[in-house]
């Protein structure tokens, strides 16, 4: 499993085999059955974690016990509480599985070991927090269209998502109650008025 993030690092930067050698000893493979949780709320956050296969889940409970889900994770994603785990604190988040899933999972410790010896790994991360960032102002950005035009666009900037995340789930995640799901679900699987009337 340790190839998929060898690969997926050599897309951003070049790696030496010795820096290849530690990136195979330092992590380590979590297996997760399908709902299953890599982290809890509350618990200490001493890992991080790349998606070999699979699909996670970031999310917290609100003041009335109801599940806020704010991040998903596809293969080759990354994810942790990134405040708790740089400051060894504990998570104000819960991380589940959404499948079946495969995890590459490195301790805070190894990680500044990692990142002291090869240095050249920041510029790999560098691009890693770029692309969360973007991903969190795209989020901010696209709510204040209507909800049809929210998930028009969302599912041309992450078609990926769509078939494999719960419709509650990504409901909670967009800031809408699933009904409002069901129509612009309907109208994307209906063929149009075109294909629908028979040519004479």
């Amino acid at each position: 499993m340790a190839e998929a993030l060898l690969e997926h690092i050599k897309k951003y930067i070049p790696l030496s085999k010795k820096a290849e050698t530690q990136i195979r000893s330092s992590f380590s493979t979590l297996i997760l059955q399908k709902k299953k949780m890599a982290l809890a709320e509350g618990e200490p956050c001493t890992h991080i974690y790349f998606v070999a296969k699979g699909c996670l889940r970031l999310f917290y409970l609100d003041e009335k016990g109801a599940e806020q889900t704010l991040q998903f994770a596809l293969e080759n994603w990354w994810m942790t509480d990134l405040d708790a785990f740089h400051r060894n604190g504990r998570s104000s988040y819960a991380i589940q599985s959404l499948e079946n899933t495969t995890l590459l999972s490195i301790s805070k410790n190894d990680w500044d070991a990692l990142l002291k010896q090869h240095p050249e790994l920041e510029k790999y991360f560098r691009h890693i927090y770029e692309r969360a960032y973007a991903a969190s102002l795209f989020r901010m950005k696209v709510f204040r269209l209507s909800k049809e035009e929210f998930y028009s666009l969302f599912v041309e900037a992450y078609p990926g998502f769509i078939q494999r995340i719960p419709q509650k789930l990504l409901a909670s995640f967009l800031g809408f109650p699933p009904e409002y799901l069901s129509e612009p679900r309907k109208k994307k699987a209906s063929p149009s008025l075109a294909t629908r009337v028979p040519k004479k």
